[in-house]
C-alpha cells in the first residue's frame, strides 16, 4: 500500500508539471529541445554530437510498456546534406510520461537544416498515431576554418586560377586564335541573319527557357540537394559559352552566326540571368541573395568582340596575314580544347573531391541535351545543315564560368563549393563530349570525304 501511495503521488506530480509545462490543453507542447526557450542549436562542419528530445505526452492512464509509457519519437532532417540523423534512442530513464530520447547527428556542409520530429502513442491497436509534429527546431550548421566564411573567388582554390601557368600559356593563343575567327566572320552573313534572325531567336529561346526548365526538373527527378540544383539552373540559364564558334569551325558549322549567337546570348544573359535566379531560386526555396556578375558578363563580352573585330579589320587590310591566321585556327583550336579541360580539372580538383554520383549522372545529359534540342528546332524550322549544327552547340555550350561565378559570390565558402559543383561537371562533360565529337567527326571526314561534303 505505501508503494502505491507513493507511486500516485509521483504519478500526480508529475501530471501537474506536465499541464504547467505544455499549458495544460490542446494548445500545449508535449515534445521539445533543452528549456524549449530557443529553436535553433549551432553544429560546427563535419562533426558528430547528439541532441537530447524531451516528451511529456503521458498516453493512456494505466498502460505501460515494461513500466514506460508506449511512445516514441521520430527525427528527420530537412536538409540531409547539411545535417543527417544517425539514430534516436530511448534515454532509458525512469519509467513514466515524462521521457527523454538521444539524437545522434552528423553534421555536413554548412548551412542550416530545419528538424521534423514526431511524437508517436503505440497503445493505440491500429497503429502508432501522431501525437504531436514540429518543424520549428532547426541546426545551423557553422562553417569551420577563420576564412571559411569568404567566397572562394577569394580565398581558397580558385583564387589560383588568375595565377595559373597554364592560363599565361593559352592567353596568347586565345587571342590569335579569336583574331583569327574574326577573319572567318563573313559581312554578308551578318546581314543576312539582321534580316532572318531565326536561328539567333531559336537559340535564345533554347538557352534561357528550355534549358533551365529542364535543369530544374531533371534536380527534381533526381533528388538534388538545394544549393546543388540551383548551381544546375544557373548553369542551364547562362549564356552561350566562347568556345561555341570553335566548335563550330570544327563540326562544319557557321562561324559567323556562332559568333553572333555567343555575343547575343551574353547580352541576353545580363536580363534573364537574374530572371532565372529569382524564379528557380524561389521554386526551390533558396533564399540566398544571388549576385549576377554584370561586370564578368560585360569583360565576356569585350573579350569577345575586340579580338574579333581586330581579325575582321586584318581581313580587310592584310590578306596576307589573313592567310596566315586561318592556316594557324585549327591546331590553336584543338590545343585550346584540351588546355581548358586541363585546366577545368585543375580549378575544380578540390571541389570534385567529394562529388556524388546523381550530380555527375545529371550533368553529364545537360550538354548532351542541349545539342539534342537546338539540332531539333533547327531541324523543324527548316534551316540548312551548317545553322542546324551551329544553333545545336550554341545550346548545347554554356558559359559555366558565369555560373560559377553566380554560385561563388551569393554563398558562404562551404555552400558555394557545394553548388559548384554543378557548372564544373557540365563544364568537363561539355568539354569533352565535345572532343569527342570533333575527333569522331574528324575520323568520319578523313574516311568518308565525299559523305561527309555531301552532308556539309
Amino acid at each position: 500500500r505505501r508503494n502505491r501511495f507513493i507511486l500516485c503521488i509521483w504519478y500526480i506530480l508529475n501530471t501537474v508539471f506536465l499541464v504547467a509545462t505544455t499549458g495544460g490543453g490542446g494548445g500545449g507542447r508535449f515534445i521539445k529541445i533543452g528549456d524549449g526557450t530557443s529553436q535553433e542549436f549551432e553544429f560546427p562542419e563535419n562533426t558528430k554530437g547528439v541532441i537530447v528530445i524531451s516528451s511529456g505526452y503521458h498516453g493512456a492512464v494505466g498502460t505501460s510498456d515494461r513500466g514506460g509509457w508506449k511512445q516514441t519519437v521520430t527525427v528527420r532532417s530537412l536538409e540531409p546534406q547539411v545535417l543527417s540523423i544517425l539514430n534516436v534512442s530511448d534515454s532509458g530513464g525512469t519509467p513514466g510520461p515524462l521521457r527523454s530520447y538521444v539524437i545522434g547527428i552528423r553534421s555536413g556542409v554548412a548551412g542550416t537544416a530545419p528538424l521534423l520530429i514526431q511524437l508517436l502513442d503505440l497503445d493505440q491497436d491500429s497503429g502508432p498515431v501522431v501525437i504531436e509534429e514540429r518543424s520549428d527546431y532547426s541546426i545551423r550548421v557553422s562553417p569551420g576554418g577563420e576564412d571559411s566564411g569568404a567566397p572562394l573567388l577569394q580565398s581558397g582554390g580558385l583564387s589560383h586560377f588568375s595565377q595559373n601557368p597554364v592560363l599565361f600559356a593559352l592567353l596568347p593563343l586565345i587571342f590569335v586564335n579569336k583574331c583569327a575567327f574574326g577573319c572567318k566572320v563573313e559581312v554578308e552573313v551578318l546581314s543576312c541573319l539582321v534580316r532572318r534572325p531565326a536561328p539567333v531567336l531559336l537559340g535564345m529561346l533554347g538557352q534561357f527557357l528550355v534549358m533551365p526548365l529542364y535543369a530544374f526538373t531533371l534536380s527534381k527527378l533526381a533528388s538534388l540537394p538545394k544549393a546543388l540544383s540551383l548551381g544546375l539552373v544557373i548553369t542551364c540559364s547562362a549564356p552561350g559559352g566562347g568556345g561555341g564558334y570553335l566548335y563550330s569551325l570544327l563540326l562544319g558549322g557557321d562561324v559567323t552566326l556562332a559568333i553572333t549567337m555567343t555575343l547575343v546570348s551574353t547580352v541576353v544573359a545580363a536580363a534573364m540571368m537574374p530572371i532565372s535566379s529569382a524564379l528557380y531560386g524561389w521554386l526551390l526555396g533558396v533564399h540566398a541573395a544571388l549576385h549576377v556578375p554584370f561586370i564578368k558578363i560585360l569583360g565576356t563580352l569585350l573579350f569577345i568582340a575586340i579580338p574579333i573585330s581586330l581579325g575582321m579589320l586584318v581581313k580587310l587590310r592584310l590578306p596576307g596575314l589573313t592567310r596566315v591566321l586561318l592556316a594557324l585556327i585549327r591546331p590553336f583550336s584543338f590545343v585550346l580544347i584540351v588546355g581548358g579541360i586541363f585546366m577545368a580539372y585543375q580549378m575544380g580538383a578540390s571541389i570534385l573531391a567529394d562529388v556524388r554520383l546523381p550530380i555527375v549522372a545529371v550533368g553529364v545529359t545537360v550538354p548532351l541535351f542541349g545539342l539534342l534540342l537546338g539540332y531539333g528546332a533547327a531541324s523543324v524550322a527548316g534551316l540548312s545543315a551548317p545553322h542546324r549544327k551551329t544553333v545545336s552547340i550554341e545550346v548545347g555550350v554554356q558559359n559555366s564560368l558565369l555560373a560559377l561565378a553566380v554560385m561563388q559570390l551569393s554563398f558562404r565558402r562551404a555552400e558555394a563549393d557545394f553548388a559548384s559543383q554543378a557548372p564544373f561537371i557540365v563544364a568537363l562533360s561539355s568539354t569533352s563530349e565535345m572532343l569527342l565529337l570533333v575527333l569522331g567527326h574528324v575520323a568520319y571526314r578523313r574516311l568518308c570525304p565525299a559523305a561527309a561534303t555531301t552532308d556539309v
